[in-house]
């Protein structure tokens, strides 16, 4: 809201940050990122704070994207000019206006390093899949034991190579009688992403 001026009369809000600056995460915003990345991967999330390396922390800049960052580079940017820092770390994903969080796919390799539950797909379904489709029976190769419907998966080539994310349509037990047709995977991200998808819409 507005406040109170000397004549009494009602002035508008502070204006919002300039586009590059960037800031801690408020307790809701913190709450609303940690449930997203956990449906991949479970209470690994505390893993991508405590690192052995380096401890990270979750900025959010004012284009609404959460980045991840290293302590020692955020101090580096702390000596910059920070109305010009565009982006600092890696971009997890975006705050939309209703105040939920989208994983983007630069998100996958911290995703497929901690994921709880995996999909391999066949050589025959990758093209399909980078081209942002499902992954159906038909193109299903393998998926971890007890995966229930609706959770958070990380799809990965017969190579083990990560290719994406996505939703589980179906859980592992229901996978083995389906029909091939149907849909195991709904498709959420995939590395195809990085060609198809302007810079700018990404980072």
């Amino acid at each position: 809201g507005g406040r109170l001026d000397f004549k009494g009369s009602l002035s508008p809000p502070p204006p919002k940050n300039r586009e590059g600056t960037m800031r801690p995460l408020t307790e809701d915003e913190t709450r609303t990122v940690f449930v997203k990345l956990s449906e991949y991967i479970g209470r690994s999330v505390e893993k991508l704070i405590d690192r052995s390396d380096e401890r990270h922390t979750f900025r959010l800049f004012d284009n609404g994207r959460v980045h991840y960052v290293s302590e020692s580079v955020e101090r580096a940017a702390t000596t910059m000019n920070r109305e010009g820092i565009l982006s600092a770390g890696v971009c997890l994903g975006k705050m939309t206006k209703g105040g939920n969080f989208q994983l983007r796919i630069t998100a996958l390799d911290y995703l497929a390093e901690h994921a709880e539950h995996k999909v391999w797909i066949k050589q025959s379904a990758e093209m399909s899949f980078l081209y942002g489709n499902n992954v159906t029976k038909g193109g299903l190769a393998r998926i971890t034991e007890n995966v229930k419907q609706h959770s958070g998966v990380v799809v990965f080539s017969m190579a083990d190579v990560p290719l994406g994310f996505g939703v589980a349509a179906q859980s592992t037990e229901r996978c083995a009688d389906l029909d091939p047709t149907r849909n195991v995977v709904l498709h959420q991200g995939d590395i195809g992403e990085y060609l198809r998808t302007a810079e700018d819409e990404m980072f």
